[in-house]
């Protein structure tokens, strides 16, 4: 789908959609649990429905009533299984130890991107911890993960952490993971903990280790928050966003310290948040635990006064798109000044950007910040590839018109 946006003046109210981050790691947890639990999920997407459909292949029984989804425990695991983790990393990166702590003998396949993205470190631990698999993509699991002593680097994706979280409660005894600095996207793995800990399993931390012991999740009634990733495309086009937790673990929250950090102005008025963002200048970003706000930050770099440089960023090469490429991309085809670093950016911010055409390059991310690009460019914007929306926020372009802005699909 390619769509044309004409730049227009945005405002009004949306609500966040619910954290993809949030929602992986509490339909697993659920799924795992002694009895049946109830999600409030408010907005799924892609990625969310590729981990619901990976749990229903392992017979678990998920029932959808509007925002409220019944996760029931099948009664026994199957011995066998093929996982579908369509083009979400955090699935397919969730679901391997998991179903390797059960003892199942999966494949687990995917698409798009996925095969390219890193997964090794983490395979590397499990075979020394029972388990067997075969080389390349798909990848097929076999043997039962057991407990112990686990070490794994922190700088590659923190995904791999939380799988291991995830799956090491159902092993037995007592098993610590060793996550050697440096430690990035550290507020992810905060996230697990946290829902671990709303699911009755605990697990200690004490620096950079983390002792999980066996334990089995509790089920129960479960909301997942607002997803501040998705809500900072929103706050960048000037939105007032509700549903919202303005003490969320989530590490996207620092979009409010970046958009203050740009001059921005920011309102909390009885839980709905937003930013005046009339009369930005340049800031310096630390990506190194906001990697996924990069593309949006950029987006609004690329108007501000004077140069921004983002660095901390060199994971982005392997997302959904080599994210740094891409972003420069983005900004340069719509007039905007961008060049990339070893681990980052530099922009340029002008005024006013000419506008132009946007490959949305598969990337959900890039489609979302050319649209927050819009309203600062004189002549149109088209983006190609826009549906790569539906991957994290499918209604993203709805809460766009809704918002005032002006899109016809081409």
């Amino acid at each position: 789908m390619d769509i044309k946006i004409t730049p227009s003046v945005l405002s009004g109210t949306a609500e966040a959609p619910a954290s993809k981050s949030v929602a992986h790691r509490m339909l697993i947890c659920a799924a795992l649990a002694g009895g049946k639990s109830r999600i409030k999920i408010n907005k799924t997407s892609e990625d969310i429905e590729a981990t619901a459909s990976c749990l229903a292949s392992l017979g678990v029984k998920i029932e959808k009533d509007g925002a409220t989804w019944t996760v029931t425990p099948p009664d026994a695991f199957p011995k066998e299984a093929t996982l579908d983790c369509g083009e979400s990393g955090s699935t397919l990166r969730f679901m391997l130890p998991v179903v390797s702590a059960l003892g199942i003998t999966a494949t687990l396949t995917g698409h798009g991107r996925l095969p390219e993205r890193p997964i090794a470190p983490l395979l590397d631990e499990m075979k020394k911890h029972g388990i067997s698999c075969g080389d390349g993509f798909p990848i097929k699991v076999s043997g039962r993960l057991t407990g112990g002593k686990y070490k794994i680097a922190g700088n590659i994706s923190s995904q791999f952490i939380t799988g291991l979280l995830l799956a090491l409660p159902l092993c037995d005894g007592e098993s610590v993971i060793e996550v050697i600095p440096p430690v990035e996207s550290k507020p992810y793995i905060d996230i697990t903990t946290s829902v671990l800990a709303d699911f009755g399993v605990k697990v200690k931390e004490s620096g950079n280790i983390y002792t999980v012991s066996e334990a089995l999740p509790v089920g129960g009634a479960f909301i997942a928050e607002g997803d501040w990733s998705n809500a900072a495309f929103l706050l960048a086009l000037g939105a007032r966003v509700s549903g919202l937790n303005p003490y969320s673990v989530q590490g996207d929250r620092k979009i409010l310290d970046v958009l203050t950090s740009f001059g921005a102005k920011i309102k909390n008025e009885n839980g709905t948040i937003q930013a005046d963002i009339s009369d930005l200048h340049s800031t310096d970003v630390d990506a190194s635990d906001i990697p996924d706000l990069v593309p949006v930050i950029s987006a609004l770099a690329a108007s501000a006064d004077g140069e921004t440089k983002i660095y901390n960023a060199a994971r982005l090469r392997l997302k959904e798109s080599d994210r740094i490429e891409t972003t420069v991309q983005m900004v340069n085809s719509l007039g905007g000044e961008a060049a990339a670093t070893q681990d980052g950016l530099i922009i340029k911010g002008k005024p006013q950007l000419a506008g132009g055409t946007v490959d949305g390059c598969g990337d959900h991310r890039i489609v979302m910040s050319a649209a927050v690009m819009a309203p600062k460019c004189e002549n149109p914007v088209v983006i190609t590839g826009a549906q790569a929306v539906n991957k994290s926020y499918p209604e993203f372009f709805n809460e766009y018109t809704s918002l005032g802005g002006k899109i016809n699909v081409l």
